[in-house]
């Protein structure tokens, strides 16, 4: 039986490093499950794998879509599928690694069936986010559905807007239909996610913020203006650019915000994978030897 290893956790954990050793262990390929290393357009503020590391090891999923388009977790479990079935042609092992927990699993569950939303709705949600602005959708939502909100990207907007919308069209939480019976997969899943202790895991968030700020982010975000209204640009690490560019906060506001949203974000990533009983966790304090203790935890 094929298998897919798959390693999630929060953002700067060291999952990418992890990946690429296993994946150059097995011989393998990694698919990436993170639902904005996908856009060609984004590079420095998505962490993407740097040039150096895509040559090392062949990644699915990454620089494959345009952030026009619409990707959801639908679209990303149809891509996955098949990059999978042409990759076990090749290769017994797979490595799938990311922080995006709603594209793994639906890759390893699937997606669960909807009832559809009134659109009308939605409309309306979405004109009062863009007249109120990110609070008001924030604090909208936690009264709405507040078991939904402790699970969602709350800097977010469309997250935000999906599930307020949701409820009050259907009368329930979103998450009341995240209950179906897994798919069958054919081939093997063995899932397990990186949870360094707090302390580690946010000074490695600053470094890397400070290190996308070395790299050019703030040029990045400048080169994307005219993508500014695109929802997948409402994202950490590219919207708090847009009053700085207004000339409203300075850059040092919008360098410690990034730094706020993004721990803030891996809290709730961290939420999502102790919560799913697919995953098995491991505390990994360095990036040094860090296939060699996660192979002998996983007894292989």
């Amino acid at each position: 039986m094929k298998k897919l290893i798959v390693i999630g956790g929060p953002t700067a954990c060291g999952k990418t490093d992890l990946a690429i050793q296993l994946a150059l262990h097995f011989n393998t390929a990694i698919l990436s499950a993170d639902s904005r290393q996908c856009y060609r357009e984004l590079s420095i503020g998505v962490a993407k794998p740097s040039n150096e590391q895509l040559l090392q090891v062949p990644h699915y999923f990454i620089n494959s879509h345009s952030i026009a388009e619409h990707v959801n977790a639908g679209v990303y479990e149809r891509y996955a599928l098949d990059t999978l079935q042409i990759l076990f042609k090749q290769h017994d092992v797979v490595i799938c690694v990311g922080g995006t927990g709603l594209y793994i699993r639906a890759l390893c569950q699937g997606v669960d069936d909807m009832p559809s939303v009134d659109e009308q709705i939605r409309q309306t949600i979405t004109e009062q986010y863009q007249q109120l602005g990110l609070s008001w959708l924030q604090i909208e939502t936690q009264k709405a559905d507040p078991d939904f909100y402790l699970t969602v990207d709350i800097a977010n907007p469309n997250r935000l807007i999906r599930g307020l919308s949701f409820i009050q069209s259907i009368g329930q939480s979103i998450l009341k239909f995240r209950t179906a019976s897994a798919k069958k997969r054919d081939f093997d899943i063995e899932a397990y996610y990186i949870n360094p202790p707090r302390e580690l895991l946010y000074q490695r968030i600053n470094q890397r913020v400070d290190a996308m700020i070395r790299e050019g982010l703030e040029n990045e975000v400048s080169s994307l203006q005219s993508f500014r209204q695109e929802k997948n640009l409402q994202t950490v690490g590219y919207q708090e650019w847009w009053p700085y560019f207004d000339q409203q906060q300075s850059r040092e506001q919008v360098v410690q915000m990034i730094k706020q949203h993004t721990r803030h974000y891996a809290k709730r990533q961290l939420t999502w994978f102790r919560n799913d009983s697919m995953f098995r966790a491991f505390t990994l304090y360095s990036t040094q030897g860090m296939m060699e203790e996660f192979l002998q935890k996983a007894n292989w």
